[in-house]
């Protein structure tokens, strides 16, 4: 993601965020957006100047936050963007999940793992259907989440035995999983695809050459 995207992704995160609660803190923006507290006071300073957000004193020496109609349009202009943008994503890892699941079923790969709970996982569970191959289940140490339909979500990948195929759907670090699948002896195994961008993805290139 370039700089211009990240600046515009944080700003509507803020403005969604105070558009829900006008008396939210900085600090708990900065929880719910994952990103650091002075960056959120960075950036509501910014919003503040450009007239989007207009603050006002609350008791008990807070302030709180309200979007200017200047504000609501912005929001309403990101989201149709973003939304856009999703969209747009959405039809690319379709096609390239698409593309891992027919080398998997080409290749007698038959039980796959998928690597990170995200949007990206349920859309190979959705085009798995399609082909004969079974998705056993996610794995993402973040298991106090809710899988699609019927898969299961496992800690760690030590819980999994038997899978031909680790497909990368992390949508945070997906370097960092492939290169600890890697360290386990099964770079030969994993498949991600490009619009992650993970360096040296043997499967990936060798599809693309193929």
């Amino acid at each position: 993601m370039d700089h211009s995207s990240y600046e515009a992704e944080l700003t509507l995160g803020l403005l969604q965020a105070i558009g829900k609660d006008s008396r939210r803190t900085q600090r708990s923006i900065s929880r719910e957006l994952g990103v650091a507290l002075g960056l959120v006071n960075a950036y509501l300073k910014r919003c503040v100047k450009k007239g989007l957000i207009k603050v006002s004193q609350a008791p008990s020496n807070r302030y709180a936050y309200y979007l200017t109609p200047k504000g609501f349009a912005e929001k309403s202009r990101l989201t149709a963007e973003f939304l856009r943008q999703s969209l747009g994503l959405f039809r690319q890892a379709q096609f390239e999940y698409v593309e891992l699941l027919t080398y998997c079923e080409m290749n007698q790969m038959r039980q796959l793992a998928l690597h990170g709970f995200s949007d990206l996982a349920e859309i190979v569970s959705l085009c798995a259907k399609d082909f004969d191959v079974e998705i056993v289940g996610i794995v993402d140490p973040r298991t106090n989440i809710d899988s699609p339909e019927s898969v299961l979500i496992y800690s760690d990948i030590s819980q999994l035995s038997n899978i031909d195929a680790h497909i990368l759907t992390d949508l945070y670090q997906p370097q960092k999983v492939y290169d600890s699948l890697v360290k386990l002896a099964l770079a030969e195994k994993v498949l991600a695809p490009r619009l992650l961008g993970v360096e040296e993805n043997i499967g990936s290139k060798s599809r693309a050459h193929s």
